[in-house]
């Protein structure tokens, strides 16, 4: 089955929304209940900014290490206590709709994981305008196969992406190694809130910037992708945890389940979680804190036995 017949077999509830009930159920701010969406924006930018200096005062890292040749191709690699490479690789993607977010302000999770013996990556790509979609998902697999030859006796590599970093890590998947001389030791996936089906999206104001066309669109929604392939390109599969919050919009909610699905009929070994109370912005902040219930998922996928 082709990507065009993948398309023709779903059920495109968003077709049937208006151009503004499209607009809000894909502005996730103003599903935020506890603020009004420019604190809520706000308060997700501080949080993210002071957890990022927390970790680069306290914990052993190498900042801006150049992944590419491009001048937005940089990672920061922070690295728990002790001196090893054979080390749990957690690599983190953020969000912000291609078009704004930086690893400058996305090390949430750095001191709750790094405390527990995981590496944790928060990488930087080329947001739009000055890139497009198709180099993101170039540079984020570039990004992914310099780690595995920086660290080959890893312990596996994890990937986490938030909102649009979900795409990005999932994409991950379709990813030709042999083309970048190595295959990463992939363990698992965490896609928090993510987007995997990109055609809704040029029908709202964020395609002013992205400028995707529908073929652009296609090609990257990895829920058409996966639809359309006859089995896991990936052998062995590594396990992915769909995950989307309580008060994230319905269509971020209704994006996460059809994309379980897909990878249920795939045959991929996939779980999927709703985590309650937190919305599309809280989902990510808790990170920061050790007890939280993702943090602690995050860590039981890794360390299964503990």
């Amino acid at each position: 089955m082709d990507v065009a017949a993948a398309e023709c077999e779903r059920v495109a509830s968003w077709k049937k929304m208006s151009k503004e009930e499209l607009e809000t159920q894909y502005s996730p701010s103003r599903w935020v209940i506890r603020l009004g969406a420019e604190e809520a924006l706000r308060t997700y930018s501080q949080i993210g900014t002071q957890a990022t200096k927390q970790a680069r005062a306290s914990r052993r890292s190498l900042l801006h290490v150049p992944y590419g040749h491009g001048d937005g191709e940089k990672l920061d690699i922070y690295f728990p206590d002790g001196v090893s490479e054979a080390l749990p690789f957690f690599i983190f993607f953020h969000g912000g709709y291609w078009q704004s977010g930086s690893k400058d302000t996305s090390a949430f999770m750095v001191d709750p994981l790094t405390t527990q013996g995981v590496a944790v990556v928060i990488v930087a790509y080329d947001i739009a305008p000055k890139g497009t979609l198709d180099l993101m998902v170039d540079q984020v697999t570039r990004s992914v196969a310099f780690l595995q030859k920086q660290y080959p006796s890893n312990k596996g590599i994890y990937l986490c992406g938030h909102s649009a970093g979900a795409q990005l890590a999932v994409m991950m998947l379709l990813a030709n190694w042999t083309k970048h001389g190595v295959t990463p030791n992939l363990k698992g996936l965490f896609l928090v809130s993510g987007i995997y089906d990109l055609e809704p999206i040029t029908h709202t104001s964020q395609n002013d910037t992205l400028l995707l066309t529908q073929e652009d669109a296609q090609r990257n929604s990895p829920q058409l992708r996966l639809q359309a392939a006859l089995k896991p390109p990936v052998a062995p599969t590594p396990p992915m945890l769909v995950i989307v919050g309580q008060y994230d919009s319905p269509e971020f909610q209704r994006q996460s389940r059809e994309f379980f699905q897909v990878l249920c009929r795939g045959g991929w070994e996939a779980t999927f979680e709703e985590l309650p109370d937190v919305d599309h912005f809280e989902i990510i902040e808790n990170l920061t804190q050790k007890g939280y219930a993702l943090t602690q998922i995050i860590l039981g996928v890794i360390f299964p036995e503990s």
